[in-house]
């Protein structure tokens, strides 16, 4: 019986790589965190994992624990890590401990600043529809996959979803220098995380960095149309296969996109690059690109990605993860191309560290532009927690530099202002990686879409 103590258990990854240990025969899983919310705690408790008291407690790291799987949350100050590094144990970051779990099985990672989960989960839905079994990491929940992370000690492949933000406390790489793939995708490249590159070249060189650590003879699959993956293609080794791609051919028709006669449950020409990605890394391991049409067919997308919430007699409604200037731009271009007769109606808060630094602000210069009604929402709260200088209204509004926009820092006057207004031949489009301060987003939307 092999006994993995997880510092830090609560996190979204790392919840559910404890779940997946948990599930293999012959492995005791314990850990500990100072904080556990909803819905991580609610899968740990129904699994008998969740710590029975809340914070770190030296004495739970005791010498027969073979391995700690290290969180991001976790500080070099921790008392269990300490005292694990005093007893001398093995302790993992979260990818090290997914690459010692797959580096006999072909590996399938997915990185770029933009659609790495949704072409992760893409892939993920062709193979299991075909047959092919593969251990996986994903960033969001995917229909028919139990959990975000599974092990396994029959499947033949691994497909990651690689993140370029920092490993753990104790190890400064990127995540996804861990994973060594045999086959990489890179999907496109705009400044992110400005609080770990702080300027655009380191941000670059991260992603150049992994392109060199692709495994021997291996493949190299990226977006065409961008100019900073071709520079990196370029200086690719010799023996690494140049796999570039372009969006995939397709037409639009009543409202539904098609490959060929095969109509799409998914849109945007974001979704059809990305789809074009997950066409080629299947392509590596034998899979025809008749067997991949015919089985991303019924692929409707990852959780918050483009996620349709509602239609009513007049109006429709989505929510989308999109914070990143270039993942607002690529969602609200695609819902005015799949609905070029209706109006649009766009709302994004700014909500993540990058997106709150002034420094960083005018990466959005135009990103809202094709929106018909244009809301921006803060929370100067949040600015403050982050410890970032404070924002204005006016300064938010002119880095978006479009007259379409309205700034809001006040989540109930963003609410009144959307019920407000008419959604009559409308797309409601609300965009964030967080809640704009409580808002229950589906039914808010569907409030909106049926008043």
């Amino acid at each position: 019986m092999k006994h993995i103590h997880f510092i830090a258990i609560g996190g979204a990854a790392m919840h559910n790589l404890a779940l997946a240990v948990a599930s293999k025969p012959d492995y005791k899983v314990t850990g500990s965190d100072d904080e556990i919310f909803d819905p991580a705690r609610s899968r740990l408790a129904a699994k008998g994992l969740l710590p029975e008291q809340m914070g770190w407690h030296e004495e739970r790291i005791t010498p027969d624990i073979d391995a700690i799987i290290l969180g991001m949350h976790a500080r070099e100050d921790n008392p269990e890590l300490i005292k694990a590094r005093q007893l001398g144990l093995k302790i993992y970051s979260f990818p090290e401990y997914l690459y010692e779990q797959t580096k006999h099985k072909t590996r399938i990672v997915v990185g770029g600043s933009h659609g790495k989960t949704t072409t992760t989960a893409m892939i993920l839905h062709v193979m299991r529809q075909l047959g092919l079994k593969a251990d996986y990491m994903v960033g969001a929940q995917i229909d028919g996959f139990e959990n975000m992370v599974s092990l396994s000690p029959d499947a033949e492949y691994a497909v990651f979803e690689g993140d370029e933000y920092l490993t753990s406390a104790l190890d400064r790489r990127s995540k996804f220098h861990l994973y060594k793939p045999n086959i990489a995708i890179l999907t496109g490249i705009e400044w992110d995380h400005i609080n770990v590159f702080p300027t655009f070249e380191q941000y670059v060189n991260t992603f150049q960095t992994f392109v060199n650590l692709i495994e021997r003879d291996g493949a190299f699959i990226y977006f065409e149309g961008d100019d900073n993956l071709r520079t990196i293609a370029s200086k690719a080794r010799e023996d690494i296969r140049l796999l570039p791609y372009n969006t995939l051919d397709h037409t639009i028709r009543n409202g539904i996109t098609y490959i060929g006669d095969t109509p799409l449950l998914i849109f945007g020409n974001h979704n059809l690059q990305n789809m074009n990605a997950a066409r080629l890394a299947l392509r590596q391991i034998g899979v025809t690109d008749e067997q991949f049409v015919n089985a991303i067919s019924s692929f409707h997308g990852a959780s918050n990605r483009l996620e349709l919430v509602g239609k009513s007699d007049k109006a429709i409604a989505y929510k989308d993860f999109a914070h990143a200037p270039s993942k607002l731009r690529a969602t609200i271009s695609a819902v005015k191309e799949q609905y070029p007769e209706r109006r649009i109606i766009a709302c994004m808060e700014l909500h993540t560290f990058s997106s709150l630094d002034s420094r960083f602000l005018p990466q959005y210069k135009d990103t809202m532009a094709k929106a018909d009604i244009a809301f921006v929402y803060f929370n100067p709260k949040v600015i403050e927690h982050k410890k970032l200088p404070a924002l204005s209204k006016e300064e938010v509004k002119k880095a978006f530099g479009t007259k379409n926009v309205e700034v809001f820092t006040d989540s109930v006057e963003l609410q009144q202002a959307l019920l407000s207004l008419s959604y009559d031949n409308a797309v409601i489009l609300m965009m964030s990686s967080g809640t704009f301060d409580g808002i229950d987003i589906p039914a808010f939307e569907k409030q909106l879409i049926n008043q």
